[in-house]
């Protein structure tokens, strides 16, 4: 990873962004009949072309196969009346959106390849370095991975739900430089694009609150299942990891040359997400998962000593929610109940429970057994 993204213009530059995630949404790639929009298709795989030409990587996050395999069914809803009918119609939906990225690339002489993933493989730690190796032994090849979210398989539970964060994930185990999410419009603005007073931000340097604020959470199409919340949470992934991300306009034929400039200039139409920092590769995977089994609500002084790079003790803890076992995600939240951190538990909640707020010296007697060191441990926690 180069890490060395300042512009919009910076993403098409291959010195500075040698690897490169590109999210395409279900709105985008299919049509309101049902079938592909084989034109526009085209166009992206043109600039995909030309991406690898210049010398970058490109990994592809493709949504669609519910769509497409709904129309093929005959499927109410598009496919999303019911979880049976979302199954079903990916199974059947795949077959058709894989051949077609693989047609599309290979008349510009690039091979395309299928990858399935559900959150599971991405949350397990050894399946996540198995599909990073897949993905970087597929880039080596020259191949273009196209990835899509199992959704044949993959249950409410267990479900990413929206490809944005798929792709930030994605594109960590890939060890990516920047990911492109082509959305609908321009890109984040200021409050409701419909209001005429509406502003684009341009450049956003770290997701706070009143980002999330502008935030519309609706997916205008009825085809996709993310809207703009999802976007900044796969921005919030990303920045973690050392990873720039753009959300870019892909209604237009040709819309990453529209948005980035070809890499020519320091211009742009977009907002481009600045990563915060670079956390080691087991930290950035940590701090972007998603299914976390508890909570640890913590006091001032607990919270105080995690942001200064502090193990969290039984003593700082005030509460204790959630089902998990020794070595589960939870979540640290702070007394005013934000989340602070996110970490791997070295004890199941009912021990935390029986432990918090004691001092070490109280724990073997409340336990039965000589405690470990913290109740997470600081190098098995990643501050938000």
């Amino acid at each position: 990873m180069t890490n060395t993204i300042a512009t919009l213009a910076d993403i098409a530059r291959p010195a500075s962004c040698a690897r490169l995630v590109i999210k395409v949404g279900s709105a985008l790639l299919v049509g309101p009949d049902g079938q592909p929009r084989r034109e526009w298709l085209a166009s992206l795989v043109q600039e995909i072309a030309e991406a690898t030409a210049r010398g970058q990587q490109v990994i592809v996050v493709s949504s669609g196969a519910i769509a497409l395999g709904a129309a093929r069914l005959g499927l109410a809803k598009g496919g999303r009346g019911s979880l049976a009918d979302a199954q079903a119609a990916a199974a059947v939906g795949q077959i058709g959106l894989g051949g077609l990225w693989a047609e599309l690339l290979a008349e510009h002489g690039l091979t395309g390849a299928q990858l399935l993933l559900t959150l599971d493989d991405l949350e397990d730690r050894r399946r996540y370095l198995n599909a990073s190796a897949t993905l970087g032994r597929l880039l080596e090849a020259g191949a273009v991975p196209v990835v899509n979210e199992n959704d044949s398989v993959a249950t409410q539970e267990i479900r990413f739900g929206d490809n944005d964060r798929l792709a930030a994930r994605v594109a960590q185990a890939g060890r990516a430089d920047a990911v492109l999410l082509l959305s609908d419009i321009d890109g984040l603005y200021d409050r409701n694009p419909k209001d005429p007073a509406a502003t684009m931000v341009p450049v956003v340097r770290g997701v706070s609150a009143d980002i999330h604020a502008m935030a519309d959470g609706g997916s205008a199409s009825g085809l996709g299942s993310g809207g703009m919340t999802s976007k900044l949470q796969a921005a919030e992934i990303a920045e973690r990891a050392g990873i720039a991300l753009a959300i870019i306009n892909g209604t237009y034929t040709a819309p990453i040359g529209r948005a980035l400039g070809s890499g020519t200039g320091d211009g742009g139409i977009g907002t481009l997400f600045l990563p915060r920092r670079r956390d080691g590769a087991r930290k950035a995977w940590l701090g972007g998962r998603l299914k976390l089994k508890g909570v640890l609500n913590v006091d001032a002084g607990a919270a105080k000593a995690l942001l200064s790079g502090r193990s969290l003790l039984a003593k700082g803890v005030t509460a204790v929610s959630g089902e998990f076992t020794r070595g589960d995600a939870v979540e640290v939240r702070g007394p005013d109940g934000f989340a602070l951190a996110k970490g791997l538990a070295e004890y199941d909640a009912a021990e935390c429970a029986a432990i918090m707020g004691r001092h070490t010296d109280d724990q073997e007697y409340l336990l039965g057994y000589a405690p470990r060191s913290a109740v997470v441990h600081r190098n098995q926690m990643v501050l938000l």
